[in-house]
């Protein structure tokens, strides 16, 4: 068993595909291929399962990962205090549900890359719900959730900011044309909304059962910009994080109702294994995070 073996494993199971993985180690895939396989043979288990195009670990792989993470993590110590951290370089995996990933992270990436080009960054877009299992997995160095405040004996979890959720209506939709809104007012309407156990879906649904707000219809769906298009073309009510949709309502596509649910209190968390070993990479990175999300945290202020 070499050492480039296990990197290599640890890099594929990060990306969960074979030429990003060569991309990122500078690899040909047919090397990164036989690597694989020629680990998988010295092991005597499959370490990942080929689903058509997909790639997973499999129960054998998460195991191996999670003993094989600590070594690597040791290795880059040394490494870092062999060189002084004069040169920062190496591999960071960050992990974020889509909203996070298209409205709060490219700032935070910018600023990273920046400053340290030498770093190879691999991102990968995960449920929410999911985000936590990554950083126990050791599939992710780093991760950002949109939750509740979490509290955890196993994970370092950060509040970076409160996020502000919203009511958003086509400009011709008939409540748009309302000042202030009343609870039956909400009857036999179409609300536009994440799937279920989505944090802020689940607040969402206790907040409206509260106040006896049952006849209504939803529609549910994976991801923020599916909802903003049919909350656009007039379909429903789009119950959304408000950075998700301020283009649009600058633009006049999407206007904000006067509805406020009490008691919904979500942050975006930034979040790591509490016993992972904090490298100069991802202290760097960590630093970059705050920096961008204090700054983003002020606009709100003003």
């Amino acid at each position: 068993m070499e050492l480039r073996q296990l990197n290599t494993f640890r890099t594929v199971a990060s990306t969960l595909n074979f030429s990003r993985a060569a991309e990122v180690l500078n690899y040909v895939p047919s090397n990164v291929t036989m690597q694989i396989k020629a680990l998988e043979e010295e092991l005597g288990v499959r370490l990942f399962d080929r689903l058509g195009k997909q790639l997973v670990l499999t129960t054998a792989g998460k195991r191996f990962l999670t003993h094989i993470q600590s070594v690597l993590d040791k290795l880059d110590e040394a490494r870092s205090i062999i060189h002084n951290n004069e040169n920062i370089s190496g591999t960071l995996t960050i992990s974020a549900n889509e909203v996070l990933c298209a409205y709060r992270l490219p700032a935070v990436f910018q600023r990273f890359r920046s400053r340290y080009p030498g770093v190879r960054l691999i991102f990968r877009s995960v449920p929410n719900k999911q985000l936590k299992q990554t950083l126990f997995e050791g599939t992710a160095d780093v991760v950002f959730m949109l939750d509740e405040p979490i509290l955890s004996t196993g994970l370092t979890v950060e509040p970076l900011l409160e996020e502000t959720f919203r009511f958003f209506v086509a400009p011709d939709h008939r409540l748009a044309k309302l000042a202030v809104l009343q609870q039956d007012d909400f009857q036999e309407e179409v609300f536009l909304v994440n799937e279920k156990g989505c944090t802020y879906r689940t607040m969402f649904d206790r907040s409206f059962e509260q106040k006896g707000i049952d006849n209504i219809t939803y529609l549910e769906f994976q991801n923020a910009e599916a909802i903003k298009q049919c909350a656009i073309a007039g379909i429903g009510i789009a119950f959304l994080p408000e950075i998700t949709a301020e283009a649009e309502v600058e633009r006049g596509e999407l206007v904000t109702l006067p509805w406020h649910i009490p008691d919904l209190h979500v942050y975006t968390h930034m979040a790591w294994h509490k016993d992972k070993w904090l490298s100069p990479i991802i202290l760097s990175f960590i630093e970059a995070a705050r920096e961008v999300i204090a700054i983003e945290d002020a606009k709100k202020t003003v």
